[in-house]
């Protein structure tokens, strides 16, 4: 299926075209048939020569309806311009353009009717020479009646032609499907049917309301009128959904694939059209079956930042439109560049900001975000429309080459600041590095290390950080002279003190493996524990505490912390009686 919408001045024969092509009556409303005239979308549907599908969204050409008009518009991937042989290019004809110009729509089709009231000569070439400076560029023109019929089948011919030149849809997209219409129907409840511009809706699925991010579930399809297990982008669809109240849905709102899209109210944009300067400080924004007033801050000349009154489903790359309601006036097509800008707190921040989006075309770039985010999660920038098809760093999360190595070097910096600061304790917290390097996470940091840094124990630390500091290494030299001949022997409390030994520097000196804790205020020199092993290895087995206190030549408040440490290291094994016996080696 192809979907194309109508577009053209009020009374040109729009609805009448269609009617013609379809032999279905696109005005749904008893009011629209009474007045003659669109009022809201309709739609309509025919097989084309080629054997193809095309729909139509009939939309309304009075000015008063041109929101109604962009609801249809907006998901359409191509336009039917009508223009009324009799009376030429009309006020409406040029609004309509400019929406089609602001969107983006690229294909299209210009539409002469009443060519049986007046000759279309003149009407095509202004109407030509109006489309070709827009985006449509030059399109194809047909001349045809929907009263006579004449010319239906030149049209039908030039349709296929369109179509044909359509790119092939998203089909692996995530869904986002704008709501124009909700409805209930007896025995079934809420439908809600739109444009499905990409992805595939299935029977049973689960999506998102984008207003309130609750989970909705796939009750029913309906494509052509016809019940569907599947559809297909490109397609105009029918969706039943299972226990939703019809007002919790309504035309601007947005079903969505779970979790693929990232809900905004503030995004920096690129302006096709008015000056950013001359803008009005409130506009409408366009964008899909949407319109949502927003205020505008320009940044630099056809750059600005807007803030919307409700947040949308938006992605890097979408196209919309400003307009003015209170003037009529479409004041230019929006290009999305950001959906989640950096707040403008500084000064000059706002002129830095435009530096950056003149460099930005819309088009999602990988490298380019993580340039400019330096750390970002991956599926945060899939919610942003930019394939990610790199290796997270650590977790999800991903990081500029550049400034991952940067952090790298300020981490090394911070290890060696904070072992200079605090040269007692062992290595620096890793919480304290996330705040001083400003990461938002603490797996960030661990990342992060390479040797010789090592994390141990919550901290990270390096080689050269476990050098004693010079006092408390000529403390344990003097421990060391005085009890080198003696290994068995702690000092007293007193005399750690007296060396300037407290608990900390205790502390420091045990992490460096220069002393050996065996309890508090009890420290060996590191060798005793082998040297213990093979002094009680020698005793008659199994040997008592008091055996192995006379053998090693110490006193009982350095034998029961010895032994217990002894048997938790698995070189001695504690036997029922309270007796012991050496189950391993020296060493």
């Amino acid at each position: 299926m192809w979907v194309v919408a109508t577009a053209g001045h009020v009374d040109h024969g729009k609805s009448t075209l269609v009617r013609a092509l379809t032999g279905m009556e696109p005005d749904r409303w008893a009011e629209e048939r009474r007045r003659g005239m669109t009022i809201d979308l309709g739609f309509a549907w025919t097989t084309l020569p080629s054997g193809g599908t095309i729909a139509f969204v009939d939309v309304p050409g009075h000015e008063r309806f041109v929101p109604n008009m962009l609801a249809g518009v907006g998901p359409a991937p191509a336009a039917l311009i009508v223009v009324a042989a009799d009376e030429g290019w009309m006020p409406q004809s040029a609004e309509h353009l400019a929406a089609l110009h602001a969107l983006g729509v690229s294909y299209g089709l210009l539409a002469v009717t009443r060519a049986d009231l007046a000759d279309p000569g003149p009407a095509v070439a202004q109407a030509r020479a109006e489309i070709a400076a827009t985006s449509l560029g030059e399109v194809e023109p047909v001349a045809v009646s929907g009263l006579t019929g004449a010319g239906l089948p030149e049209l039908r011919a030039a349709l296929d032609r369109l179509v044909a030149r359509l790119p092939d849809p998203p089909t692996e997209a995530p869904v986002r499907l704008w709501v124009d219409r909700s409805f209930t129907i007896r025995g079934s409840g809420t439908v809600v049917t739109g444009t499905l511009g990409g992805g595939q809706l299935r029977v049973g699925d689960q999506l998102e309301l984008a207003a309130t991010g609750e989970p909705v579930r796939v009750r029913g399809l309906h494509r052509l009128g016809m019940a569907q297990d599947r559809v297909d982008a490109v397609a105009r669809v029918a969706v039943n959904l299972r226990g939703v109240p019809r007002d919790r849905i309504a035309r601007g709102d947005a079903l969505l694939s779970p979790g693929r899209f990232r809900l905004t109210d503030l995004l920096d944009v690129r302006l096709a059209g008015d000056p950013s300067a001359e803008l009005p400080a409130s506009l409408t924004l366009h964008v899909g079956s949407a319109a949502v007033p927003a205020r505008v801050r320009p940044l630099g000349p056809d750059t600005a930042r807007l803030r919307l009154a409700r947040p949308l489903p938006l992605l890097i790359g979408d196209r919309a439109l400003l307009r003015d309601p209170g003037r009529h006036h479409v004041a230019g097509g929006v290009t999305v560049l950001d959906v989640a800008p950096p707040p403008l707190r500084r000064r000059g921040a706002a002129a830095a900001r435009a530096a950056v989006l003149a460099q930005l075309d819309g088009r999602p770039d990988l490298a380019g975000e993580l340039r400019r985010r330096a750390l970002v999660r991956a599926g945060e920038l899939a919610r942003m429309g930019v394939a990610v098809a790199a290796q997270p760093i650590a977790g999800d999360w991903l990081a500029d080459p550049e400034h991952w190595h940067r952090l790298g070097v300020r981490l090394i910096a911070e290890v060696t600041r904070y072992a200079r600061e605090h040269p007692l304790e062992p290595g620096v917290p890793v919480e304290v590095l996330r705040q001083r390097l400003d990461l938002p996470d603490r797996a960030l940091v661990e990342a992060l290390i390479r040797p010789p840094l090592r994390v141990r124990a919550g901290r990270i630390t390096a080689a050269a950080v476990d050098a004693l500091p010079e006092p408390v290494a000529r403390a344990v030299d003097r421990v060391r002279a005085e009890y080198g001949d003696r290994p068995f022997q702690a000092p007293e409390a007193h005399r750690l003190a007296d060396l300037g030994l407290g608990p900390r520097e205790i502390g420091a000196a045990v992490r460096a493996g220069a002393l050996l804790r065996l309890a508090e205020n009890v420290v060996l020199l590191p060798g005793a524990l082998n040297d213990a092993v093979r002094v009680l290895a020698r005793l008659p087995q199994p040997f008592t505490l008091s055996a192995a206190r006379q053998a090693l030549d110490t006193t009982r408040r350095v034998a029961v912390p010895l032994l217990e440490l002894l048997d938790r290291r698995g070189a001695t094994r504690r036997l029922p009686d309270d007796a012991r016996e050496v189950v391993a080696p020296p060493g």
